[in-house]
This record gives C-alpha cells, structure tokens and sequence, in this order.
C-alpha cells in the first residue's frame, strides 16, 4: 500500500507532517474576516472541516465579495427611501451624513443576518 503521507519524528512521536496547498493571496475583506470569526466561535466543527478540506478560504472571499455587492445594491435604495437626496446633501449635509451611516448600518444588518452569521 503506497502511503504519500510523511511523518517528523518529535521525541518519541510520529506526527503527520500536514501542509495546505497554495491558497491565493488575495486579502479578506471585512465580511469575510466577520464570517471567519462567526465560524469559528459559533460553529467550530464546520470551521474545521472547512479549513482541512481547504474550502474555508474560497468560501470566505465569495462571503466577502456577495456582501460587497449586496451592500453596493442595497445602498441607493436604502438612500433614496430615507429621502438621502443630492438636494438634501447641498443643503444640509450633516442631516445627509446621519441619513446615509443609518442607512448603511441598515444595509450592514440585513448582511449580517443573511450571510454571515448564517
């Protein structure tokens, strides 16, 4: 029987000596590093075997890029029901800013009940 797997002698044991293939290089963002952390703290055994059948990071970016894109959707609607106008940014910018940081902090909710922490 043909075993590829190599073992590091370590005192008196014999550990596997596990290595993950190369994962790309491109950074998590901020809904992928709040669905790592909701993985890993709420579902661990998920996490795990996400992480050792190298699944965890893929799954991690498409989170992160999802909610990106949701959240670039979502924004102008959100906006424009709160009454967020380009005249309402002339006129009084400071109610515009209250307006627009409600309305992402909406948009931010509805992500997080969808796509992480699901």
């Amino acid at each position: 029987m043909n075993n590829p797997m190599t073992y590091i002698q370590k005192g008196d044991y014999q550990i596997p000596d596990l290595k993950l293939s190369q994962q790309p290089e491109k950074p998590l963002g901020k809904y992928g590093r709040m669905r790592k952390t909701y993985l890993k703290e709420h579902r661990p055994i998920l996490y795990n075997q996400m992480l050792l059948s190298e699944k965890l990071y893929p799954h991690l970016i498409e989170i992160d890029e999802t909610a990106q894109s949701r959240l670039e959707q979502m924004m102008p609607q959100l906006a424009k029901e709160a009454g967020a106008t380009e005249e309402l940014k002339a006129s009084d910018s400071m109610k515009w800013v209250g307006l627009m940081n409600t309305c992402k902090a909406q948009a931010e909710e509805i992500l997080m009940a969808e796509l992480i922490n699901s």
